[in-house]
């Protein structure tokens, strides 16, 4: 083959060569711009209207006809899995069924756990029964069958959180859902929890039309307005002013939540007027010189703390660099072209890697040993503060029954309220001092100094011999001016 021959083949086979990469090239960027095509059109399915929805549109199956995949996520809330951690509470225990109970799994009971809560709540219904929560799927089903209610005379107002509420508001307030949110209150929780067929659903924190975060519950509505104009926001209406990333928190806070039933209606009231600084809100008690029971061992006129999950989140870290309830709770996942929150509404602790990756960089494993840290930390602080609580509450009753209520004994009253009400605040939020850690631990040292004083009013220790130092009350000015 000759010179000529050699370099037409050579630029043959170049030809040859260029043409497949230009066809491969062409076929991958048709392929592409097919899956692009796919994708959108994937990603514009979930908005397309299987069935229509409306405001008595209440069961989640409906609405899950038109959105599956958050449908099939929120079922998982039966699901009954023990999460990693030292913590996790998420550990069913079977009992016999009876007429009275039909549950054949529950959660386990808290004051058998922990004696020292039925001194803590002694005389009060949740020295009967408290139990670790089980999934949102339960949560109708378990207050009604708890011997809270059972065994107690309570207020519609409890049903507020357990049910799913619009369509009951809508109904009782034939049409004015405030007026029906007023209505429940009113009721016994026997006479309310007929009205409710299911748990909270997605129309509690969607609107059927549009599918957009809202507020639902009037309770909520009127404690962030008020919360906001302590901070010197005025007329604060979270549907109408409430940026997205708020709404992702604000569902979660109309339930999560410290509260009180106000007056002889019952009303379900938030106390921020003052603010949500645990100081603030005991503030607002005694200011309102409101009392949930009476101690059955000293004679204490008490408070009981609620669940105030957003209440503490607001003080820690999360809050102030705008992570919401929803991205550590209700990560989002991929599936196909559609970005879907998760609605299991879980532990993080589940969903390390989309719950936390987003933000951190590190392994499951060093995640889940930091949440350990913190909540190993809370737990031996807690154990010190409550033992103080308890043995504070035993001298009282030793003081009472021997002596009578002297004066020195009611002042003693006045340290264990605002102990026990510490300690029961962040024994009831559920992340074990996870949601704002510092603030948490300064909680129990207040609780802490309160049983101190307590025990020094029962040895006849005048107040003003128990007032804080001028270096103290000096650097507790400057705190409160650097929170504004």
């Amino acid at each position: 083959m000759n010179a000529k021959q050699t370099s037409t083949k050579r630029w043959v086979t170049i030809i040859i060569a260029a043409t497949v990469v230009v066809a491969v090239i062409t076929a991958t960027i048709t392929a592409l711009a097919f899956s692009i095509l796919e994708r959108k059109t994937e990603a514009r399915a979930p908005k397309s209207q299987v069935v229509a929805l409306d405001e008595t549109t209440v069961d989640p199956a409906v609405w899950g006809r038109n959105y599956p995949a958050q449908y099939q996520s929120f079922m998982k809330t039966k699901e009954m899995v023990p999460g990693p951690g030292l913590f996790d509470t998420m550990h069913p225990v079977t009992q016999e069924p009876t007429d009275a109970d039909p549950r054949t799994q529950v959660m386990g009971q808290r004051t058998e756990e922990d004696p020292r809560l039925t001194h803590m709540w002694a005389g009060y219904a949740f020295a009967k029964d408290y139990r670790h929560p089980r999934g949102h799927h339960y949560m109708l089903e378990d207050q009604r069958l708890t011997k809270r209610v059972q065994d107690f005379d309570q207020p519609g107002t409890c049903l507020n959180c357990h049910a799913s509420m619009p369509a009951v508001y809508d109904k009782a307030g034939n049409g004015d859902r405030e007026a029906g949110f007023h209505a429940i209150n009113k009721m016994t929780y026997a006479e309310a929890t007929k009205l409710a067929e299911h748990p909270v659903t997605c129309i509690d924190c969607h609107d059927p039309k549009t599918m957009e975060l809202r507020i639902t519950r009037p309770a909520f509505a009127r404690g962030i307005t008020a919360l906001k104009k302590s901070q010197g926001i005025e007329d604060f209406d979270p549907n109408r002013d409430a940026t997205h990333n708020e709404m992702r928190t604000f569902v979660c806070a109309q339930c999560h939540v410290e509260y009180y039933f106000k007056g002889d209606e019952k009303t379900l009231t938030f106390p921020w007027d003052k603010g949500i600084d645990i100081d603030d809100i005991y503030s607002y008690y005694q200011d309102a010189q409101f009392v949930d029971w009476t101690h059955a061992e000293t004679g204490a006129p008490m408070l009981k703390a609620q669940h105030p999950e957003f209440d503490i989140w607001s003080n820690g870290i999360h809050a102030r660099n705008g992570v919401s309830c929803a991205d550590c709770h209700m990560p989002y996942e991929s599936q196909g072209a559609q970005k879907v929150s998760d609605h299991n509404l879980t532990t993080p602790l589940k969903t390390v890697n989309s719950s936390c990756m987003t933000c951190h960089h590190a392994s499951d494993e060093e995640m889940i040993k930091r949440v350990e840290g913190i909540q190993g930390r809370f737990v031996h602080s807690r154990d010190q503060a409550f033992d103080a609580l308890v043995q504070l509450i035993a001298d009282i009753k030793a003081e009472r029954d021997a002596n009578g209520e002297t004066d020195d004994v009611k002042r003693a009253w006045d340290y264990q309220r605002k102990a026990s009400f510490y300690v029961d605040y962040v024994y009831s939020e559920n992340s074990h001092g996870f949601h704002a850690p510092d603030y948490v631990q300064r909680i129990l040292n207040d609780a802490l100094e309160a049983c101190r004083k307590g025990q020094l009013a029962l040895k006849g220790v005048s107040d003003d011999a128990m007032s804080a130092s001028d270096n103290t009350l000096k650097n507790a000015e400057k705190v409160a001016k650097s929170r504004g």
